[in-house]
């Protein structure tokens, strides 16, 4: 029996690590999304376990032929995963997002740690804008306020909602936000308020900072962990007076892009040599530092069972000539 062709794609973020599998059609036929927990390879591992599994129960039969990885660890996981793409979020995530909403103009993007926003005019990003030093514009930031307010951060949502005047927050830094919203709850302000007063300031934070001279066009677009947060959605509604699109999938466009992307760059057609058993294999880095010139760059060396596989932060070749380390 002729195995079915299947793509891979991982989209490994500070806080969190997505993946998908897709087949020819772009049909996703497996995905995870789990807490990197500052361990990006074991997260790896389990979502290629999560993946194993899936395909198992659901009795699919794949032979890999592409292997894409983005995000903040995407030259790492592409080392150990042996993939033929590794690409960065803006144009992962504009491929994700144009596969599913093709007449997309305007991608906001909310993650754990930093934000993006991508304008795209006839299918090609024409600008983008990255926060990736504030955190009052990023779902940590939500996190940190749920748990100062005693909320879970699924809850959030809803609970703006029922905001009748929602606070007003500053919005400019992270540090003035909790601070206005400590004020804020000391005066009496209802926590409903104080909630909806938070997904109000992520929204200006955010539009203050990367919107800031960018012309946001209908079809607008919303993705990234944090637009699962209807209370933010909300608010990005009422900040812009756009209707806001937020698919089932939104928090998986990076990974989707970054697999379509190795699809179409395996061009003669070849399957990759891609074992799902990697749950035992023992990947480790070593950082070792080049004196060959005076920038002393520092080396990461990726061992597979002991066995050196890659470097990683030379800036000229003389770093690859680092005597192996065990």
């Amino acid at each position: 029996m002729n195995k079915q062709k299947g793509y891979i794609g991982i989209d490994i973020g500070s806080i969190s690590t997505k993946g998908v599998i897709i087949d020819d059609k772009n049909n996703i036929l497996a995905s995870e999304y789990i807490w990197t927990e500052g361990a990006p390879i074991k997260a790896t591992k389990k979502i290629i376990e999560t993946f194993k599994n899936t395909l198992e129960n659901n009795n699919i039969s794949l032979d890999i032929y592409g292997i894409g990885t983005t995000g903040s660890a995407r030259n790492l996981i592409g080392s150990i995963l042996n993939a033929n793409v590794i690409k960065n979020e803006i144009t992962a995530h504009a491929i994700g997002t144009l596969n599913t909403f093709p007449d997309v103009k305007t991608i906001l993007e909310i993650g754990g740690q930093d934000s993006k926003l991508i304008i795209i005019r006839n299918g090609i990003v024409v600008d983008y804008a990255m926060n990736t030093l504030c955190a009052a514009g990023t779902g940590a930031f939500l996190s940190s306020q749920a748990k100062r307010l005693g909320v879970n951060i699924e809850d959030i949502g809803k609970i703006a909602l029922t905001s009748k005047n929602p606070s007003k927050i500053a919005a400019r830094c992270t540090v003035f936000a909790e601070s206005d919203l400590v004020h804020k709850a000391q005066i009496g302000h209802t926590k409903e308020d104080l909630i909806a007063g938070i997904c109000n300031s992520v929204v200006q934070n955010y539009l203050n900072n990367l919107g800031k001279g960018k012309i946001i066009e209908d079809k607008v677009v919303f993705q990234g962990g944090v637009s699962k947060n209807i209370g933010v959605v909300k608010a990005f509604e009422n900040a812009l007076n756009k209707k806001i699109y937020v698919d089932d999938n939104s928090h998986l466009m990076g990974a989707l892009g970054i697999a379509i992307i190795s699809k179409n760059a395996n061009k003669n057609g070849n399957k990759l040599d891609f074992d799902f058993n990697i749950k035992e294999v023992d990947f480790k880095t070593i950082g070792t530092e080049c004196n060959g010139c005076s920038n002393n760059c520092e080396i990461i060396n990726i061992y597979k069972d002991n066995k050196l596989i890659d470097k990683m932060g030379g800036r000229c070749q003389k770093g690859n000539m680092i005597k192996k380390i065990v």
